[in-house]
């Protein structure tokens, strides 16, 4: 007889990182949502799942992961710059200026601010 055993949220963002090492940003996406989705309060799920977004072309998807981690994680200064550049991508540069002098003085780059 066999059973089926349920993937735990690890097992299940362990694959989720293999896929996204491997590039397979599109696959990684639905499995880290659901890890989001399980531990909504941890940022770096959530971060990884808005790069898998930003590499697959789902720029509406990134913004929205991405404002969510500045919301949780204001000082979180990768997501400032993620946000900065999927803005840029989308054409909303002007909206995006702010988020990537944040960015830039978190990393102590003070030459444009």
């Amino acid at each position: 007889m066999s059973t089926t055993r349920e993937e735990t949220t690890v097992q299940r963002w362990e694959r989720a990182r293999l896929y996204f090492d491997s590039k397979a940003y599109a696959d990684a996406a639905p499995m880290l949502a659901e890890v989001v989705a399980e531990v909504p309060e941890q940022v770096a799920p959530r971060l990884l799942l808005a790069r898998a977004y930003y590499h697959s072309a789902q720029l509406r998807r990134a913004e929205e992961q991405l404002r969510e981690v500045i919301a949780r994680d204001p000082v979180e200064h990768y997501a400032h710059l993620m946000l900065g550049r999927v803005l840029q991508r989308q054409g909303r540069a002007a909206e995006a200026a702010p988020y990537l002098r944040l960015a830039a003085a978190f990393e102590g780059e003070f030459t444009e601010l």
